[in-house]
Parts: structure tokens; C-alpha cells; sequence
């Protein structure tokens, strides 16, 4: 009886039916995980692809002024804070997250002033505004040689540059980290406490 038994089972593993059927499957299942696998892999290339997020200036307002101009005694008392208006815009498809940045405010070189931009996250295809003070080192102003005679002709130039850092996750297989950088150039003018016009510029990496 048990002889039969183990003939009957060696004869349905010689089945060259049953091996043509249990091929078929082992192709059609590696078949279909490549099939995955390529689709995954053009989609990422495609529709997810990651796109680098814009950081725009929208405004730069003077918030507070105070300068004095001691022409007797060739000194400046010197006060001033910015509202600067920022929006990042995330073109791609899946959330963009960013890590802890700052925006820095610069006097011909100099960093005069910095204010931090708490991390946060960003949905596919949303834009986030942003309000940022910028209070100046007033004493670093002072220590520039070209600072007086800038007041004196009412106008100082300034540059303002933000760095956004983060990471896009695609479909949890993907990972990218970029960097948004925008510099502007402004001038603000001391007599009437206005901004003149911007020239930014702005760089991305992946």
C-alpha cells in the first residue's frame, strides 16, 4: 500500500502538465512584480518627480525706525526692524517637510540681523505664508565704514536671504532631501521709511 502511494505521488511531480502549470505561475508572478516595480520607478521619474519648493518674497515693510544723525559729534543711533513677507509654494505631489531654517538680514556683507522659521510641513501643490520681524544688530551697522555716509544720502542698501531645507517621501520608497535658497537685494529709504524695488535671486538644490 505504501508503495503505491509514493509511485502515485513521483508519478504527479512528473507531471509535465502540472510543472508547465507551476512555471506559469512562477513567470506570471515574477512578470507581474517587475510590471510593478518599472511602473513605480516611472512614476517616480513622471508624476513624482521631485520639483524644488519656491520660497517668493512677497513684501519687505519697514516695521520700525529710529535713527538719529549727530553730524556735531559724527555719530548715528540706529534702530530699525523689518516685516518681511515669504511664501513657499510645494509643486510636487506628495507633501514636502522642512527642517528648522533661518532668514538673515545683511549690510554690504556684514549679517546684521536673523530671525529663526519654525520646521513645518506642506501639502502637494499648497503654498504656505509666512511673516517674518527681522530686528537689526544695530552696533554691526555702526562698525561699517560706509554706514554714515550711507545715512547721510538717505538710502541703505540690504540684502536679505532665506534657506529652506527638507525632505520629499515618494510613495514611501523615495526619499530626496532639497534646499530653497532666495537672496534679495532692497533699499530702504531713510526719509520716508519706504522699500524701494527687489532684485532676488533664486537657487535650488536636490
Amino acid at each position: 500500500m505504501e508503495i503505491q502511494t509514493a509511485s502515485s505521488s513521483a508519478a504527479m511531480n512528473n507531471d509535465p502538465k502540472r510543472l508547465h502549470k507551476c512555471r506559469n505561475i512562477c513567470f506570471a508572478t515574477m512578470g507581474g512584480l517587475i510590471f510593478i516595480i518599472i511602473l513605480i520607478v516611472i512614476l517616480a521619474l513622471t508624476v513624482f518627480k521631485p520639483k524644488n519648493p519656491v520660497v517668493t518674497v512677497d513684501s519687505v515693510t519697514l516695521a520700525d525706525l529710529k535713527f538719529y544723525l549727530d553730524t556735531t559729534k559724527f555719530q548715528v543711533l540706529f534702530n530699525v526692524s523689518l516685516d518681511v513677507d515669504l511664501s513657499i509654494k510645494n509643486s510636487n505631489k506628495v507633501g514636502f517637510k522642512y527642517a528648522d531654517s533661518t532668514a538673515e538680514m545683511n549690510y554690504r556683507g556684514l549679517k546684521v540681523g536673523e530671525v529663526p522659521i519654525p520646521a513645518g510641513k506642506i501639502s502637494a501643490d499648497k503654498t504656505a505664508p509666512m511673516n517674518l520681524t527681522v530686528t537689526v544688530m544695530a552696533d554691526r551697522f555702526i562698525s561699517d565704514s560706509n554706514f554714515f555716509a550711507d545715512v547721510s544720502g538717505g538710502e541703505l542698501p540690504l540684502e536679505t536671504i532665506c534657506e529652506i531645507s527638507g525632505k520629499i517621501n515618494i510613495l514611501n520608497l523615495f526619499k530626496f532631501h532639497v534646499v530653497s535658497t532666495t537672496s534679495c537685494d532692497i533699499i530702504v529709504f531713510l526719509s520716508n521709511s519706504s522699500v524701494g524695488d527687489q532684485n532676488c535671486n533664486y537657487n535650488y538644490k536636490v
